[in-house]
């Protein structure tokens, strides 16, 4: 890395050194897993001290919601060029499920979003975070509902949601720690009980979208009462 680069004091350098840094991370993301990346580890991939990494992104888990919400924003491109070739909940429903299954750092990232990395972050990244989130149900919801058009908006945009909290459940057993692997591999008729990724999140989110045709909107949320 040069000097220049070192120094970052064009606006190009910044921007170069961020996209350094998410890639960065994503790399060691992709080795060790989300959890198991330290800022520090981060810092030592792109020859920077941590406080240098804080002076672009506030902390270690502003770093991986913003790659949370690139690979959303992949992930949302695929699925709706999927949604676009099926009719159906079946159709629409394996077209979620595979479009996950290919990208099992965003699941990874998707698993860990509401647990650890919302929860060290400033109001303003949260606030651009859920604004994307809204638009990407929508957007995915919209193509849902072109596909099963018994659902309404809202419902389609329900089935992404409930897609994601699927994938935070189902993703972390696809990893399981060392022990765990060996008891599994001890004990085969314990692995039977855990689903397989692809084919239960299929099967879930089919599940949930037939359940919400048959229930209906969720009816408009009360505030809460004073306290």
């Amino acid at each position: 890395m040069d000097a220049s680069f070192r120094r970052a004091r064009q606006p190009e350098q910044k921007e170069q050194r961020r996209e350094a840094i998410l890639a960065a991370a994503r790399d060691l993301a992709l080795d060790a897993g989300v959890a198991g990346v330290s800022l520090g580890d981060i810092a030592k991939a792109v020859g920077l001290v941590k406080s240098n990494v804080l002076r672009y992104f506030g902390t270690r888990e502003e770093i991986y919601l913003q790659l949370t919400m690139r690979g959303g924003t992949e992930w949302a491109d695929a699925v709706c060029d999927r949604l676009a070739a099926v009719s159906g909940i079946d159709g629409m429903a394996a077209a979620l499920a595979d479009s996950f299954a290919e990208r099992p750092l965003y699941c990874d990232l998707v698993s860990h979003a509401e647990t650890m990395l919302e929860h060290n972050v400033s109001i303003e990244v949260l606030h651009t975070s859920k604004l994307w989130a809204i638009g990407m149900y929508a957007r995915v919801g919209d193509r849902i509902v072109a596909a099963c058009p018994e659902l309404t908006g809202s419902q389609g945009a329900a089935v992404v949601f409930a897609a994601g909290a699927f994938v935070g459940r189902l993703h972390p057993i696809t990893r399981p720690p060392a022990a765990l692997a060996e008891l599994y591999a001890r004990e085969p008729a314990i692995a039977a009980v855990f689903p397989s990724f692809r084919p239960a999140l299929h099967r879930f989110i089919a599940a949930t979208a037939a359940g919400l045709r048959e229930v209906g909107d969720e009816p408009p949320r009360q505030p809460d009462p004073p306290s």
